[in-house]
Protein backbone atom coordinates (compact mmCIF):
# COMPACT_ATOMS: atom_id res chain seq x y z
CA UNK A 1 0.00 0.00 0.00
CA UNK A 2 1.62 3.24 -0.68
CA UNK A 3 0.29 5.77 1.68
CA UNK A 4 2.81 8.45 1.71
CA UNK A 5 4.52 10.62 -0.82
CA UNK A 6 8.45 12.21 -0.72
CA UNK A 7 8.73 15.46 -2.09
CA UNK A 8 12.16 16.30 -3.62
CA UNK A 9 11.63 20.19 -4.70
CA UNK A 10 9.03 19.89 -7.60
CA UNK A 11 8.76 15.99 -8.26
CA UNK A 12 6.42 13.76 -5.67
CA UNK A 13 7.25 10.40 -5.24
CA UNK A 14 5.04 7.25 -3.61
CA UNK A 15 6.42 5.85 -0.83
CA UNK A 16 5.72 1.99 0.40
CA UNK A 17 6.50 0.46 3.63
CA UNK A 18 10.26 -0.63 3.67
CA UNK A 19 11.62 1.63 1.45
CA UNK A 20 14.74 3.81 1.93
CA UNK A 21 14.67 7.32 1.18
CA UNK A 22 18.46 9.47 0.75
CA UNK A 23 17.50 13.05 1.19
CA UNK A 24 20.58 15.14 0.29
CA UNK A 25 20.92 18.62 1.55
CA UNK A 26 20.65 21.58 -1.13
CA UNK A 27 18.37 24.58 -1.54
CA UNK A 28 14.73 24.56 -2.60
CA UNK A 29 15.08 22.60 -5.42
CA UNK A 30 15.92 19.50 -3.01
CA UNK A 31 13.80 20.09 -0.38
CA UNK A 32 12.06 17.30 0.71
CA UNK A 33 9.01 15.83 3.74
CA UNK A 34 7.31 13.18 3.63
CA UNK A 35 3.13 13.15 4.16
CA UNK A 36 0.61 10.31 5.03
CA UNK A 37 -2.30 10.58 2.67
CA UNK A 38 -3.55 7.66 3.97
CA UNK A 39 -7.26 8.45 5.59
CA UNK A 40 -6.47 4.97 8.07
CA UNK A 41 -3.01 4.04 8.16
CA UNK A 42 -0.96 5.34 10.59
CA UNK A 43 2.52 6.20 9.38
CA UNK A 44 5.61 5.10 11.43
CA UNK A 45 9.23 6.02 9.84
CA UNK A 46 12.78 6.19 10.94
CA UNK A 47 15.06 8.94 10.33
CA UNK A 48 18.68 8.50 10.32
CA UNK A 49 20.88 12.03 9.47
CA UNK A 50 24.27 13.52 10.22
CA UNK A 51 24.64 16.75 11.94
CA UNK A 52 27.40 19.29 11.33
CA UNK A 53 27.70 22.72 13.37
CA UNK A 54 26.60 24.88 12.12
CA UNK A 55 23.26 23.57 10.45
CA UNK A 56 21.80 25.69 7.79
CA UNK A 57 18.31 24.77 6.80
CA UNK A 58 16.01 26.33 3.97
CA UNK A 59 12.19 26.13 4.60
CA UNK A 60 10.83 26.87 1.24
CA UNK A 61 7.25 26.42 2.17
CA UNK A 62 7.19 29.19 4.85
CA UNK A 63 9.95 31.31 3.13
CA UNK A 64 12.56 30.81 6.31
CA UNK A 65 16.21 29.90 7.27
CA UNK A 66 17.43 28.58 10.58
CA UNK A 67 20.18 28.20 11.64
CA UNK A 68 21.63 25.63 14.63
CA UNK A 69 25.27 25.56 16.66
CA UNK A 70 26.39 23.81 18.94
CA UNK A 71 29.36 24.43 21.05
CA UNK A 72 31.22 21.97 23.46
CA UNK A 73 29.93 21.87 26.98
CA UNK A 74 30.43 23.08 30.66
CA UNK A 75 31.37 21.03 33.28
CA UNK A 76 27.59 19.37 33.40
CA UNK A 77 28.62 17.97 29.58
CA UNK A 78 25.79 19.24 28.20
CA UNK A 79 26.40 21.87 24.48
CA UNK A 80 25.60 25.16 24.54
CA UNK A 81 22.83 25.65 21.82
CA UNK A 82 22.34 28.49 19.41
CA UNK A 83 19.24 28.41 17.30
CA UNK A 84 17.97 31.47 15.21
CA UNK A 85 15.34 32.00 12.60
CA UNK A 86 15.03 34.33 9.51
CA UNK A 87 12.15 34.75 6.83
CA UNK A 88 14.45 34.28 3.69
CA UNK A 89 15.75 37.75 2.02
CA UNK A 90 15.09 39.96 5.24
CA UNK A 91 16.66 42.55 5.73
CA UNK A 92 19.55 42.60 8.31
CA UNK A 93 21.32 45.40 10.57
CA UNK A 94 24.62 46.91 9.24
CA UNK A 95 27.35 44.90 10.83
CA UNK A 96 28.80 48.30 12.84
CA UNK A 97 25.30 49.42 13.89
CA UNK A 98 25.31 50.03 17.76
CA UNK A 99 28.80 49.27 17.94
Amino acid sequence: MTWNICHGGPETYPVTKGDVIACPPGGPETAHQLINTSETEEMKYLAVGTSMSPEIAEYPDSDKIGVLAQFPGEEDGKPTVMRYMIRDQAEMADYWEGE
